[in-house]
């Protein structure tokens, strides 16, 4: 029942790949935004928090028209990325990853942002009566002892990212082999005759990497803050 078809495969390993580029290439964005909003004191700041927030409350098509808007080959930013390195992310896997980049971004960064609250600041105020440098306590004591926030906040940022649908077919359409997702498939074959078979086998699967996601990421973080606080 579950044996895919070569097309289904494309559509999995595709959702995989873009879910894993998204994921990377946001991380050091979210890891930036989460210490700006737990530690920062500037005006403004709410509205960050803000912007961080809302595509989790707007509908994913209206991110994806956003995206379009932008990065369309005659959009403000795609256009300077076409003219300048000759290469556009519109219909193309490239922004089939920044769509679902965007829309993890929320997950991401809120947990690395609660993970950094939880961070005791004493522990940092002491290395720095030692003498050590700002770089240093972040580097060897806050982003190690906020490391299950991390990997919890990437985890789940992978998973939104393949399971993302609106925003992803609103800016890159539903061209199989290039931005044909796993979900984009499953719609896909939705929509035509006899299609409930891969349809169905492309639900459970989709069903069993968002599991097996969240699963990952409560299994790390409870290790990673285990050996934080030296229990065996």
């Amino acid at each position: 029942m579950l044996t895919l078809t070569p097309v289904e495969t494309e559509a999995l390993l595709l959702s995989l790949r873009v879910g894993l580029v998204g994921t990377l290439c946001s991380l050091p964005l979210a890891l930036l935004v989460a210490w700006l909003l737990a530690r920062g004191r500037f005006v403004g700041q709410q509205l960050l928090n803000g912007l961080v927030h809302l595509p989790l409350v707007l509908p994913p098509v209206v991110i994806g028209f956003a995206l379009l808007v932008l990065f369309g080959r005659r959009g403000p930013i795609g256009a300077w990325l076409y003219d300048t390195f000759g290469f556009t992310v519109a219909f193309n896997w490239k922004g089939a990853a920044l769509a679902s980049a965007v829309m993890g971004f929320p997950l991401m960064a809120r947990a690395m942002r609660l993970s950094l609250e939880a961070v005791d600041r004493r522990l940092e105020a002491a290395a720095r009566t030692l003498g050590a440098s700002r770089w240093r306590v972040f580097w060897t004591i806050t982003l190690p002892l906020m490391s299950p926030g991390i990997l919890t906040g990437a985890i789940l940022g992978f998973a939104r990212s393949v399971g993302e649908f609106g925003a992803t077919i609103t800016f890159v359409s539903n061209i199989p082999g290039e931005t044909q997702t796993l979900p984009l498939a499953l719609y896909a074959f939705t929509q035509v005759p006899g299609g409930d078979p891969p349809a169905f086998r492309l639900c459970v699967i989709a069903v069993i990497v968002a599991m097996a996601a969240l699963l990952a990421s409560e299994v790390v973080a409870r290790r990673l803050d285990r050996r934080i606080r030296g229990v065996p």
